[in-house]
């Protein structure tokens, strides 16, 4: 078990770990496929997300708005048809309508009685801007993609956060939803690590790429997280 008294700050991922986001992605894609004709099982249209959005953000880097405009491209060449002008931007544009687990808010505000909170996402400044307000407490810091010109699992947006922070790396738990994005990079910098092994339609993985990882900590929720990290 972790020695939560040691830590001063929990960072998050959102996208995933806070937010809902595979409700959102799956019922954006839905809409697009279904005007085209195609239907896909959830966990395979997730495989698919997971392995387009790592190949998007390959490269040089783009915003994430970009990003998701490739995926739903990608989808088009994946199985044979051309999204529209308004399509190919429809899945970033729903992003603003997703919205937090249960539990988030409420687990939030009890490990924020204990903890600075702050969060590392792959997402542009104001994507975040307007989830901000639904996670329902103050955060120390928000580090994003925007702001480190990388995604996760870069370890650029983890190095950019670790000198925005005043804590040294010892006294810093990271939170996320993938093994892949959150846990094997934070672990390469010495942070310590909780998997959030959210329910999925593609159960340990979700809509990311999947990978190995040993994290310090696995739970199945934020708030059976917070009912540990707070008793301590």
């Amino acid at each position: 078990m972790l020695d939560f008294s040691r830590f001063e700050i929990l960072t998050f991922d959102c996208y995933g770990t806070l937010i809902n986001w595979e409700a959102g992605i799956l019922s954006s894609l839905h809409r697009i496929l279904s005007a085209h004709g195609k239907k896909i099982d959830d966990a395979v249209l997730l495989k698919f997300y997971g392995d387009f959005e790592q190949l998007s953000e390959q490269g040089e880097f783009h915003p994430y708005r970009k990003v998701l405009e490739s995926v739903v491209r990608r989808f088009g060449a994946q199985l044979g048809f051309s999204p529209t002008a308004a399509e190919a931007v429809s899945l970033s544009d729903s992003l603003p309508t997703w919205e937090p687990w249960p539990d988030s808010v409420a687990a939030l505000r009890q490990l924020g009685t204990r903890y600075r909170l702050a969060i590392l996402s792959n997402v542009d400044d104001d994507l975040f801007a307007t989830t901000r307000p639904k996670l329902g407490v103050d955060l120390a810091e928000v580090i994003t993609a925007q702001q480190a010109q990388a995604y996760k699992p870069s370890l650029k947006i983890f190095e950019l956060a670790l000198s925005r922070i005043n804590s040294p790396a010892h006294r810093i738990l990271h939170v996320g939803q993938s093994l892949y994005h959150d846990v094997i990079p934070a672990q390469a910098l010495g942070l310590a690590t909780v998997w959030v092994n959210r329910p999925s339609a593609r159960p340990g993985v979700g809509a990311v790429k999947a990978a190995e990882g040993k994290p310090d900590l696995e739970v199945s929720s934020l708030a059976e997280l917070a009912a540990v990290a707070v008793q301590h």
